[in-house]
């Protein structure tokens, strides 16, 4: 478990058991908003991973494979800013096409696509936080 208080915010993070992350946060002050925190949001994260789990499904069925990340975060679609994506909607990979790098503790880890297809979705925008096991974009595999 993992927790960290500023002035702006808190944030905690906890593994369970199963090797499954959690993630809470709550804005504490809002300066320069026009709006207030609106407090923990806890459940609205449960209600994101709960709606991923349902498209997650959804992507399956429909015979895509999805790359996940191997460790949570920072995900990041270029080797370096300003540089072109590693992928695009539409590119094709092999199995040992780097796709994206997650950022871990100032360490650079790439993600391979780990099958041979067509890139048909990209599910997190650049320099956005990836959980453990988040679906990082979905690959739709070529016919054997």
């Amino acid at each position: 478990e993992f927790n960290l208080q500023t002035d702006r915010f808190k944030l905690s993070l906890r593994r369970s058991a199963e090797d499954e992350w959690t993630r809470a946060e709550q804005e504490l002050s809002a300066p320069n908003m026009l709006q207030p925190a609106t407090g923990n949001s806890a459940p609205a994260v449960a209600a994101c991973k709960s709606a991923a789990a349902s498209k997650s499904a959804a992507a399956v069925a429909e015979g895509l494979a999805e790359v996940r990340t191997p460790l949570l975060g920072t995900f990041y679609r270029s080797p370096k800013p300003g540089s072109p994506a590693f992928v695009e909607v539409g590119s094709r990979v092999e199995a040992e096409t780097v796709v994206a790098i997650v950022e871990t503790m100032k360490l650079m880890n790439s993600v391979y696509a780990g099958v041979s297809g067509t890139v048909v979705e990209i599910c997190l925008a650049d320099a956005e936080f990836a959980d453990h096991d988040d679906v990082l974009m979905r690959v739709q595999p070529e016919a054997v």
